[in-house]
């Protein structure tokens, strides 16, 4: 009787295997199919990228059929999480979105790192993007980008701006654009966004780098002006500015941007499908929205499509930081 149960039970356990197979799935694959995804973001609750996660998170659920979770890791500027990924199963559960300092700054400006965004992680896909703005107050009398320079190179003493912090993107396209303008400009670092915010409303520095976004409101207001964007396109946050490329100035773009990650050796068959529900995500009107009204775009696009932009971006800022001579550490 027993000798028959085990058959009985041997027999029903290939069938599922046989139709799991005719579906174009494994017994593995299934269970991974039921498991709960884990999105690691490695900076506290409460801000525009965790919220950005969640709100992806909430939309893939529906579109995995699958438990989709935010857990954040904060802790050495989202280098933590990186390293928690580096570490975790390759098994389809656990992935990251993280800013383009992960990938891209951290390895140019840390003499050493936990992790190596080349080979520790697997691309999944372009989550966001967002620009940057030249700013100065409304009494400066520049109003254009080639107005600025002019101002810079007749007052050199005073050619410098203000970034949110040393060692930020803000911080190194400030630089590229002296550098592409021919002007020697010089940094000043400040502790947030807010402090350089009111630095430059109190004239205490004549311009400052941050995202479109944190600027908008001032300039919305009459009380900043903000001269260019960095896009290679207009900024869909603030479309009546100009970009530093249709000012003359075609070598100065960059973005900041949000990308999403798996640990390396994550079967390509399960990055795909992930892929697959956060570009369907991504074109949905109501989310594309929600980013703008965080300052984002929505990205899109397939693993290899991120890691084009990856690479853009680290022979795009290589030189600049390698010319500065800034280190984190």
């Amino acid at each position: 009787m027993q000798t028959l149960q085990r058959r009985h039970l041997l027999a029903t356990a290939t069938a599922v295997s046989l139709a799991l197979a005719g579906l174009g799935l494994s017994t593995t694959a299934a269970a991974q199919s039921t498991a709960t995804i884990k999105i690691m973001v490695g900076f506290p609750p409460g801000g525009a990228l965790d919220a950005t996660a969640r709100m992806v998170a909430e939309k893939m659920a529906t579109e995995l059929k699958q438990i989709v979770i935010v857990e954040n890791k904060p802790g050495a500027g989202g280098r933590l999480a990186a390293e928690l990924l580096k570490n975790a199963a390759p098994d389809g559960t656990t992935y990251m979105i993280a800013p383009l300092v992960i990938p891209v700054l951290a390895p140019l400006v840390f003499s050493k790192l936990n992790y190596n965004p080349a080979t520790d992680f697997a691309p999944v896909g372009h989550v966001a993007s967002f620009d940057f703005a030249l700013t100065v107050h409304t009494n400066h009398p520049a109003k254009t980008v080639k107005e600025l320079v002019a101002w810079y190179k007749a007052n050199p003493t005073k050619a410098n701006f203000g970034s949110p912090a040393a060692g930020s993107l803000p911080h190194f396209f400030g630089l590229l654009t002296g550098r592409e303008a021919g002007v020697d400009v010089q940094h000043i670092s400040y502790n947030g966004g807010a402090p350089l915010q009111t630095a430059v409303l109190g004239e205490q520095v004549p311009a400052g780098i941050d995202t479109v976004f944190e600027w908008k409101a001032q300039h919305q207001a009459g009380k900043l002006r903000i001269i260019g964007t960095s896009g290679n396109t207009r900024s869909k946050v603030l479309p009546d500015v100009a970009t530093f490329k249709e000012q003359g100035y075609a070598d100065i773009t960059g973005q900041g941007w949000f990308g999403m990650y798996a640990p390396a050796k994550t079967a390509a068959g399960e990055i795909d499908r992930v892929n697959k529900a956060l570009n369907k995500v991504l074109s949905m009107k109501d989310v594309s929205e929600k980013l703008l009204g965080f300052g984002f775009e929505a990205g899109g696009g397939s693993p290899a499509d991120l890691l084009k932009l990856t690479e853009a971006d680290i022979k795009r800022w290589a030189p600049i930081v390698k010319a500065s001579g800034f280190k984190a550490d």
